[in-house]
């Protein structure tokens, strides 16, 4: 579900794996050497509730949200092994500490060769803008559409049931940059082969003829954006001095593979142009590229989460970021675009060939020219999304697992490892525990808080000792765990109370607690959770 905003935060979207092995890592430039840190770094994901890409990508980016429910996520281990020994604190903290000229570091580190991208368009100039401005553009159109179809048809066509909230909608971001003055967008019957056949064409041949050939003219800006992205900022050798390598490549990720990729997809795609000006293969030229797709897509945007919290503690811990940065984005290329906006490209790039695909589709009816395998195509893009999707989860679920793990203590009760391949939180939150004692005259009731943190697999019961849990009892769920109503009236309890049984705890005893929740509802969600198979 979008939400439109008027703020506007790092992601304008609002989006390693050390258990199993299967997320895909940022590929290493072939100029990047691993270090024991790197090979040791960031953990992957299980642990938290929250849903999608976006979802995940949101609650990272903010800095209030670094603490989930009291656990801080350990971001700074991330960085911190080779971090340390190579930032200078002394000069970040000193008062007087100004940014030199690259000449007057003493660097070991050369400015890396710029990228020069090995084709270049026929039939797209120089002229093209970059693509933050097309896609606002591309956005400003969507939202005059939806005034007359509704907002929810816009939201439904830019996200997956899994992407909750697509990049920011808000005017401001969808006005273009102060300044920028770009030519208009190429059209398909402006190409001087298009001439020749428009008489034999239908205004609905030529309607789609235009929506494929958008696929191009759009490439071509993000190419061009890409290209700015690497030349600009990942090759400049100021940033590089007062960055480690492994926050380098965080930073960077493999968006230089993401460029390559997208250079050889334009280049497929005029191919195609070249043989026949009538286009009609696009939906193969997209499944031709789904693999390569997929490849760099994947891993880049799974980074985009450690990528948000990078560059959140330089502006906090490193003074010497901000103004790099802000003298790297008045470069003229930039177009007075930020760092932030092209590290977003890659995301943008692959929600927005899906609806650029469905427009192709949607002009094909009606028409008699066969345009096969579209339907295929998106559905090969939305898989790759849908993976995306699923990898942030996963990672941010096992970041924040690993987290908890340091804030439980097992104390007098038998251990069990937490950071476990599979294991994620369904729910947690504190309840109340109600003691029954007295005599055979009078019964009292007295209360203590519990912590209780229900896993796919595993239940802990713990109290709450500052930001710690010291864990009382645990056992395995959901074959050891059962909840259900109890008589309240009878027993003089609350209405909010619950029975919860364990009938194997850690010691193989088994025993039954009372709970009270806070309300009626808060009471009829834990019996459901617990008692879940």
């Amino acid at each position: 579900m979008a939400h439109v905003k008027k703020d506007e935060s790092f992601w304008t979207l609002t989006v390693t794996e050390v258990l199993d092995g299967d997320t895909a890592r940022p590929a290493m430039d072939e100029d990047d050497h691993p270090t024991k840190e790197e090979d040791s770094e960031a953990c992957g994901g299980n642990y938290c509730t929250s849903e999608g890409l976006a979802e995940a990508l949101k609650s990272v980016a903010s800095s209030q949200l670094w603490s989930f429910v009291g656990y801080s996520l350990p971001i700074a281990s991330l960085f911190s092994a080779e971090s340390s020994s190579h930032l200078e604190f002394s000069d970040i903290n000193s008062e007087d500490s100004e940014i030199k000229s690259i000449s007057e570091m003493d660097i070991s580190v050369h400015q890396e060769k710029t990228y020069v991208a090995k084709f270049e368009s026929e039939y797209i100039n120089s002229s093209v803008p970059l693509y933050q401005e097309y896609w606002m553009r591309s956005l400003k159109k969507d939202l005059n559409r939806a005034q007359l179809a509704g907002l929810s048809e816009l939201v439904t066509s830019v996200c997956l049931s899994g992407l909750k909230t697509p990049p920011s909608l808000t005017l401001t971001s969808i006005l273009s940059p102060p300044g920028s003055q770009s030519k208009p967008y190429a059209l398909w019957q402006e190409l001087p082969q298009a001439k020749s056949v428009l008489y034999s064409l239908s205004a609905q041949d030529i309607q789609l003829q235009e929506a494929m050939f958008e696929l191009i003219v759009s490439e071509a800006s993000y190419q061009k954006s890409l290209i700015v992205a690497l030349n600009v900022f990942q090759c400049s050798a100021e940033l590089k001095h007062i960055l480690t390598r492994v926050q380098h490549h965080v930073l960077f990720s493999n968006l230089k593979d993401v460029c390559r990729v997208s250079e050889r997809f334009l280049q497929d795609l005029e191919s195609h142009i070249r043989q026949d000006v009538v286009m009609s293969q696009v939906g193969d030229v997209v499944l031709n590229h789904q693999k390569s797709f997929q490849q760099v897509y994947v891993p880049y945007i799974t980074n985009m989460m450690y990528q948000e919290a990078l560059v959140t503690q330089l502006l906090q811990e490193n003074r010497k970021f901000a103004p790099i940065l802000k003298k790297l984005e008045k470069d003229p290329q930039c177009q007075r675009q930020t760092l932030k906006s092209f590290l977003i490209l890659p995301f943008q790039r692959i929600t927005r060939i899906t609806l650029l695909l469905e427009n192709v589709l949607k002009r094909t009816r009606g028409v008699c020219l066969n345009v096969p395998n579209v339907k295929e195509a998106i559905e090969a893009v939305r898989k790759i999304v849908e993976e995306c999707d699923t990898r942030v989860q996963k990672m941010k679920r096992t970041e924040l697992l690993v987290s908890l793990d340091k804030l439980v203590d097992f104390g007098n009760v038998k251990a069990v490892p937490l950071i476990t391949r599979g294991r994620h939180l369904i729910k947690e939150g504190s309840l109340k525990q109600l003691i029954i004692g007295g005599n055979h005259k009078a019964s009292v009731v007295s209360r203590k808080d519990l912590y209780i943190h229900l896993f796919n697999d595993l239940l802990l019961l713990s109290v709450r000792s500052g930001q710690r849990f010291i864990v009382q009892d645990h056992a395995l769920f959901p074959d050891h765990v059962r909840a259900e109503e109890i008589k309240t009236t009878i027993l003089g309890l609350p209405s909010e109370s619950l029975l919860l049984h364990l009938t194997k705890k850690h010691n193989r005893s088994s025993s039954a607690l009372i709970l009270a929740a806070r309300t009626q509802l808060e009471k009829e969600t834990w019996i459901k959770a617990l008692s879940s198979k």
